[in-house]
Parts: structure tokens; C-alpha cells; sequence
């Protein structure tokens, strides 16, 4: 083990995007005390994810504040999401060297590939304490049967050497519990952080962003923020569009993000006749901005570990609406801070949005209520969790 004073802690991670769990890898070795804690942070290239030169430019400069607030980086170019056997073999014999070789006294994986490959690299050698955050698992709803029970199965087998399950809800939490994945003792409950301040700190009105975007002064603006992907259920969103539109004019959906179903997402918008009503951006940079001029934010996930996003729209005072899957339910409080609908159903989800759009007042109270929740969800609360259960299993 290391010294009384300082502990050796190893983070690992595919991909450092703007992401939700890499944001909260990142916010955590930034936040971890570098008087107690010597951080290494070992990452993937994530070169098959292609970012746009902005996103890059932002994840090059988030390194750099990494580096200089004292996170030691390394990069392993085989260290990749996808299944990849002879990269993953290749990443897993560099990870147990580098793990020789450091000789931490923590390593805590992120995410469900990284978490594999790096705890099993962790444990060959000889890693004292091992901790995984999943940041939402795939336990359904990305896979189909046969393939979900193989990783359920490897899951199983890895956690035996785990010593923590940090879950980001409790939600997620038990979900590990309830398919005997881990038992109840090691699993923990640590909500992601979302910078609080940098949520409060937007100076640019709210008129100007709208008219670069060519929306109306009247219209009501449902909004989401997230990668392009199945997973994240836009179709539903889209399909949803369709019907609110037959009872509402007044309305712009604005989708913020980038992703492989772009382009699938414009045709789908182009063949329901509903482009005049969609906005989208791409990825943006300005995220508080983004959310300034959205009157509801809606995330329609298939499947999602907390939702931190739904944090940063709640802290700007916006109502949300999210669907009843991983760890949203313990986000949004139905008739609260927002409405909870049913995944994969289009009128659950146009019925809400609707009631939202056509109520204002409804709309600035759920936002009123969820600003003063989102105060739960600062960042350094998630961190000094985090070195509390660091000393915890430091010092056994």
C-alpha cells in the first residue's frame, strides 16, 4: 500500500468525450485532493468516435487543466469501447504492466468496457483495492438476449474481484443487486457532479442565441442534449413531434449533439414534413447557452445510468421530461420538477411535452422546484464521497 499521506489512484477509461461519464472522470481527478492523492488517469484515443474539431479543441484544453491541476495522463491507443479482441488483448497485457509498474493502490475503471478490461488487468497484478463505476450498465436495452446474458455473465465473474460497485442512482444500484451481479455490501451510491457554477455563469441573452437559430419570440422550445445515438431514443422524440404539432404551432424542438444517427434523424424529421420545426446544432460548446433558450428539456433514453444533463437543465430552472428508465426516475420527481413518461412510446412522450407547452405556469413551477434540487448535485460533494470511500478501502 502507499504511504499514510498518499494514495496511489489509477482511473481508467475508453473515452474522454464530452460525454457524461467522461465528464464525471474528469471532474473527479481534477476534484481529488493532490495532497492525499498522487492520480494517474489512463484513457483511450476514441478515434472511432468521430468528434467535431470543436469538441476536440474543448477535450484538448480539458487534458491541459488536468495536467496542470497535478492528474498525471496516459494514453493507450488500443484502448477502445468497441469489442475488439486482438486491440482488447493488446490494451488489457499494457494495462497490467502499466499497473506493475505504478503499483497503485487503487484502480477505478469507468464504464462497462474500460471496467472489463481494467479490473482484470487491476487484479492480475495485484492491484490492493479495486473500484468500477459503471455509469449505467447494459443490462437491457442495448443488445438482444444472448449477448446481454454473456455480459451479465462476464459482469458477474469481474465483480467477484471488484471491491466496489459505485453506482451514480440508486436505481442503477439495484438493478446490479437484482440480476446477482454484485451483493448488496459492495454496491454504493455516488451521484455524478455537474458543475453547478458553470451551469449560473451564462452572459449571453437568451434573444440573441434564439435568433441565431431562427426561432420565433413565441415559440416554445423543447430541447435535448445528447450523443446521436440509438440509445437515446430521438426517434421517439421525433415521432412524438408529429403529434404535437397537429394540436400546437407554437413549438421548435431543438436537438444539441452529434452523433452516427444524424443524419438518419434529418430524413426521419424530412418524411414527416416537420424540418420548419427541428433545429439541429451539432455538438456545441456552450451548453448553458443551449439550455438558456430551451423552455422544456426532454431526454427520451432506452437506457441511462443518472441523466446528468437533466442535473445542468434543472439547475438553469428548467422543467424535464425523461423516460421511466435506469437512473431518471430518481432525477425527476412525477408532478415535481417535471414528468416522467414510458420509454419507446411516442404518445406517453406527446402527451407530456403537451401538457408542458400549453401550461407556462406549470412549466416555471416545476423549474422553480428543480433548481432547488439540482443543488444536491454539485461537484464537490460526488468528490469528497469519492475520497471518503478512497480512505475507506485505503486503509483496510
Amino acid at each position: 500500500m502507499g504511504s499514510g499521506k498518499e494514495l496511489t489512484v489509477c482511473h481508467v477509461i475508453t473515452r474522454l468525450d464530452k460525454g457524461g461519464s467522461a465528464e464525471s472522470t474528469r471532474l473527479t481527478v481534477v476534484g481529488l485532493d493532490k495532497r492525499r492523492y498522487h492520480v494517474v488517469l489512463i484513457k483511450g484515443l476514441g478515434l472511432e468516435f468521430a468528434m467535431s474539431h470543436l469538441e476536440n479543441e474543448s477535450v484538448t484544453r480539458d487534458l491541459q487543466f488536468a495536467e496542470d491541476a497535478g492528474v498525471k495522463i496516459i494514453t493507450l491507443p488500443e484502448l477502445v469501447r468497441e469489442v475488439r479482441p486482438l486491440q482488447d488483448l493488446i490494451a488489457g497485457i499494457k494495462l497490467y504492466r502499466l499497473f506493475r509498474r505504478l503499483r497503485p493502490d487503487i484502480v477505478h475503471t469507468h464504464t462497462s468496457k474500460a471496467g472489463v478490461l481494467g479490473r482484470w488487468a487491476a487484479f492480475f497484478a495485484g492491484v490492493p483495492k479495486i473500484i468500477h463505476t459503471p455509469h449505467g450498465h447494459v443490462f437491457w436495452g442495448y443488445f438482444g438476449k444472448i449477448r446481454t446474458r454473456f455480459y451479465i455473465l462476464v459482469e458477474r465473474l469481474t465483480t467477484m474481484f471488484t471491491d466496489w460497485i459505485v453506482a451514480l442512482t440508486d436505481k442503477e444500484g439495484a438493478d446490479y443487486i437484482r440480476y446477482k451481479v454484485a451483493p448488496t455490501e459492495k454496491v454504493i451510491t455516488i451521484h455524478s457532479g455537474v458543475d453547478l457554477e458553470k451551469m449560473g455563469t451564462t452572459s449571453v441573452h437568451s434573444e440573441k442565441v434564439r435568433s441565431a437559430l431562427e426561432i420565433g419570440e413565441n415559440q416554445v422550445v423543447v430541447g435535448t442534449i445528447s450523443r446521436l445515438t440509438s440509445i437515446k431514443g430521438h426517434k421517439y422524440l421525433v415521432e412524438a413531434a408529429q403529434k404535437i404539432v397537429a394540436s400546437v404551432s407554437q413549438v421548435v424542438f431543438l436537438i444539441v449533439g452529434d452523433g452516427s444517427l444524424r443524419k438518419a434523424l434529418e430524413d426521419q424529421v424530412e418524411q414527416l414534413s416537420l424540418s420548419s420545426y427541428f433545429r439541429f446544432t451539432g455538438w456545441r460548446p456552450d451548453i448553458p447557452e443551449m439550455l438558456s433558450i430551451m423552455d422544456i428539456f426532454v431526454l427520451p433514453s432506452l437506457n441511462e445510468g443518472m441523466g446528468r444533463v437533466l442535473v445542468e437543465a434543472m439547475a438553469v430552472g428548467k422543467p424535464v421530461v425523461g423516460s421511466d428508465v435506469g437512473g431518471i426516475p430518481d432525477l425527476i420527481s412525477h408532478g415535481q420538477n417535471g414528468l416522467v413518461v414510458m420509454p419507446r412510446d411516442a404518445e406517453d412522450l406527446a402527451r407530456a411535452l403537451t401538457e408542458l407547452i400549453k401550461d407556462r405556469s406549470l412549466r416555471e413551477r416545476f423549474g422553480n422546484s428543480g433548481r432547488t434540487m439540482a443543488k444536491a448535485f454539485g461537484v464537490k460533494a460526488m468528490v469528497d464521497k469519492i475520497e471518503v470511500l478512497y480512505q475507506q478501502v485505503g486503509i483496510r
